[in-house]
């Protein structure tokens, strides 16, 4: 749901679970009366129904992680590590457990939904190392006989907003760091897909962290505005589109807040006239429709730098041929390469931009509109689509599809390339495919992007680097993880101490303090 759409949802049934919070350390049904239906995007039924927060349920969860917070906060280092460590351990064992979920309420094949928990798993790891990375400083004997040092204290209690995408692992961009720095965690996890976000609490819970450390509050714009608002809460960290962390970002701040929020993407593949060009078509096929399109580092657009264009498309073409779609899960063992789409809204939404860019003059080279899937005619699919010769002016260029869409542009030169992805709104990822390291020593030093791959095609750091772009794809000063996300959760204290010799004290001095 759009932060700014009404909250409007059907009337909850007694033949599909419903999905609480996580209160105090435990499930929590809702008394709210208002719930957004669950989809199997696979089948397209309703496989359950997700509370949505009122205020009084989004004070309580609120109230219950400041509690947690006093008492956590007070762990020592040793004790709050030793917990990361049994997350971290449980967390490994039982992984196939979280994918099967995400795939349930997702769509996304198992081993898609395996590699975002791994991705996740990074972060925790890095977490479990934090003692290093909160140490403050000390300067001893600054000025005669004081000393300064520094403490990096926890923030308090903490908002996470996630979205659809990536239950698992956007959440562990945040939560892992967050607590080992002795933060409460509030976690508001995409109506769409909740339920990673519950089995990811219950794992807390056995892994020894204390009630009201880990909550989670399901809801729609009401529990976002709850989170924004508070005073109690400190910091809203925050994936999704661009609109919606702009949105973020703003009122979250006007309220004096520390923010991070990610937004939205149109990532380019540069794609010089040396490049090995069965590497760049495999590529591309995974960075374009793994995950069938659903991230904010997929390729969404390839310019090919002439007269390579051709024989690209024809390569694209052939291995989209190739590729199996269906439900995520898979058949009699078999896993297919994508899955559905999450709604189908969002379904239609991707279908209208291919209309679109047929409209303004591209050419629908692979159609993945009206794909269907035998035994699953109901499911929100979307086949792999292939668009030629996108103008640079239509919409379908300009704008996040978030699908299975790669489109092609055709470009003179390695400069037209450049401009065109300078001169974009966005700025997450790129990426550059070239056997001549002096073009892409001059392309990562010149792309006005946060993140490059060089023959690579995805650029997601791993979790000691920090993920975060630039102009509309960031708003806020921190990126995600890394030593970005360790400042972005602690504040600093400098304590400036001068313990006198008793013997010797220098008396009264009115004057003021000078360095000798």
């Amino acid at each position: 749901m759009s932060l700014t759409e009404t909250a409007s949802s059907p009337a909850a049934t007694t033949d599909v679970p419903q999905i609480g919070h996580w209160i105090d350390g435990a499930l929590r049904a809702s008394a709210s009366g208002r719930t957004a239906p669950v989809y199997n995007p696979a089948t397209g039924a309703v496989q359950a129904e997700v509370a949505l927060a009122d205020q009084a349920e989004i004070d309580e969860a609120i109230a219950s992680a400041e509690r947690g917070y006093r008492l956590w906060s007070g762990y020592s280092i040793a004790k709050r590590q030793s917990v990361l460590f049994a997350f971290r351990e449980l967390l490994n064992s039982r992984k196939g457990e979280l994918a099967a979920i995400i795939t349930r309420e997702h769509g996304k094949v198992l081993s898609d939904a395996m590699g975002e928990i791994l991705r996740g798993q990074e972060v925790v790891e890095l977490a479990t190392g934090f003692p290093h990375l909160i140490k403050g400083a000390f300067s001893e004997n600054a000025s005669s006989g004081i000393d300064v040092y520094s403490l990096k204290q926890p923030l308090g209690v903490v908002g996470v907003i996630s979205p659809f995408n990536f239950p698992a692992m956007v959440p562990m961009w945040f939560f892992p760091i967050a607590i080992a720095a002795g933060n409460a965690v509030v976690l508001k996890p995409s109506e769409k897909d909740p339920s990673a976000a519950l089995w990811l609490a219950e794992l807390w819970k056995e892994a020894g962290l204390p009630d009201g450390v880990f909550t989670v509050l399901q809801g729609d714009k009401l529990a976002v505005d709850g989170l924004l608002t508070s005073p109690v809460v400190q910091s809203i960290s925050f994936v999704g589109s661009t609109p919606i962390a702009q949105y973020i970002y703003e009122t979250a701040s006007k309220h004096g807040k520390r923010v991070q929020a990610l937004g939205g993407a149109k990532n380019h593949m540069l794609v010089l006239p040396d490049a090995d060009l069965d590497l760049v078509a495999d590529q591309a096929v995974n960075a374009g429709y793994g995950a069938a399109g659903e991230r904010c580092m997929a390729i969404s657009v390839v310019l090919a730098v002439e007269p390579v264009a051709d024989e690209l498309i024809e390569k694209i073409r052939e291995r989209i041929g190739r590729l199996r779609i269906g439900n995520g899960a898979g058949v009699d063992g078999v896993e297919p390469d994508m899955g559905p789409l999450i709604t189908d809204v969002h379904r239609d939404k991707v279908s209208s931009y291919v209309d679109l860019a047929e409209q303004d003059g591209a050419t629908v080279v692979v159609d993945g509109r009206g794909y269907t899937v035998d035994g699953h005619e109901d499911g929100f699919f979307f086949g792999p689509t292939l668009l030629d010769r996108v103008p640079t002016t239509s919409r379908a260029y300009t704008e996040e599809i978030f699908g299975p869409v790669l489109s092609v542009v055709r470009v003179a030169s390695y400069d037209e390339g450049l401009d065109l992805i300078n001169s974009g709104q966005f700025g997450n990822g790129t990426a550059i495919f070239t056997n001549d390291g002096g073009a892409a020593r001059r392309f990562q030093n010149e792309v006005q992007v946060g993140m490059i791959g060089i023959n690579v095609p995805i650029p997601v750091p791993v979790a000691y680097h920090s993920f975060g772009g630039w102009k509309q794809s960031l708003f806020g000063d921190s990126k995600a993880y890394g030593v970005h996300g360790f400042d972005f959760f602690t504040r600093e204290k400098a304590v400036t101490s001068r313990w006198l010799d008793p013997a010797a004290h220098g008396g009264i001095n009115l004057g003021f303090p000078q360095n000798h």
